[in-house]
């Protein structure tokens, strides 16, 4: 095993999870503003108002009552996805992509009854699958048909792509890559690959598992490298215009791209994480750096489509 002092990480501006707290979540976002990305029946709320291109939100299971509604309501909806409105680390996701006479089918293939997915829903009520365990609803919203542009990069899962954004300003980005040891899930410290995107261009720069650089995909055996995400500068629009929603500082935007609607935000999250910086083999802080040297007023009077240019032109080469 190889360490690194804290010196030299330092030096190589990455971002420790003291500076994250203190330096970018503590000053940037203020707690008022957490429930907005928090509980993502409101993150769908702020998103429609506001016309960014998410997942439609079908229905919503406040309480016991209304699980005894499912079967009926779903009638309407051949292909859906319930999950805790207040989960994280993609706990408690349920995909179904299809349903006949009963019997609904999952994403990975497995069939389950009504009674198993009517005790789901109630698990995500009791507050299972959601932070710190408190009561939660089940949404139910429509099911993402992703783009095949991405097919042989990831097992089983569908890769999404996770930006940081800073002030309002597209900072860092990376796709992560669902594997055979992340059990399909898009989760770095359970085995997925993340792979660093160049800002300017959305081509992969490098990739690793569990902290260590691969060059193939470990399951489908796909060059990394060959990662490219198309309508590149429509994610970081789509990035970029979540600041003007939240006013949080510091946010990391997940989105994924269908194959009809394009680009479309899944998830907003308030304490994004640091395995960014390994995925792109370079730390946050010049980028931050960067942007806190602009002037306040120049910032403010940026649109988000100016912000997002600026960062394809600038931030890349930091």
């Amino acid at each position: 095993m190889f360490f690194v002092s804290p010196a030299k990480l330092r030096k190589a501006g990455v971002v420790g999870m003291n500076g994250r707290n203190v330096q970018l979540i503590a000053r940037n976002n203020r707690r008022s503003l957490y429930p907005l990305v928090d509980n993502k029946v409101k993150t769908k709320e702020i998103l429609a108002k506001a016309g960014i291109s998410a997942p439609k939100l079908l229905g919503v299971v406040h309480h016991q009552g209304n699980i005894r509604e499912l079967e009926d309501f779903l009638q309407k909806h051949q292909a859906f996805v319930i999950k805790p409105a207040k989960g994280s680390g993609g706990k408690g996701i349920l995909v179904v992509s299809s349903h006949t006479d009963g019997e609904y089918t999952k994403a990975s293939g497995e069939t389950i009854g009504l009674r198993s997915l009517q005790r789901h829903s109630s698990n995500i009520l009791s507050g299972l699958y959601s932070l710190g365990g408190a009561n939660d609803v089940a949404m139910i919203e429509e099911m993402v048909h992703f783009s095949d542009t991405f097919d042989g990069f990831s097992f089983q899962g569908v890769p999404d792509i996770r930006i940081i954004v800073y002030k309002g300003f597209p900072v860092m980005a990376m796709t992560r890559l669902s594997t055979k040891a992340s059990d399909g899930k898009a989760n770095l410290h359970q085995g997925a690959v993340g792979v660093g995107l160049d800002l300017q261009t959305g081509q992969a720069l490098r990739a690793v598992q569990f902290d260590r650089p691969v060059s193939h995909h470990p399951d489908t055996g796909v060059a990394l490298q060959t990662f490219e995400v198309p309508l590149w500068s429509d994610f970081l629009l789509l990035a970029s215009r979540c600041y003007e929603i939240t006013s949080l500082g510091y946010l990391g935007v997940d989105i994924v791209l269908d194959k009809l609607k394009g680009p479309m935000v899944l998830e907003l999250n308030a304490r994004p994480g640091l395995a960014i910086q390994i995925a792109n083999g370079s730390g946050l802080q010049p980028r931050v750096d960067a942007i806190d040297a602009m002037q306040s007023l120049v910032i403010s009077n940026l649109s988000a489509h100016e912000r997002a240019e600026h960062s394809m032109e600038h931030l890349s080469k930091v």
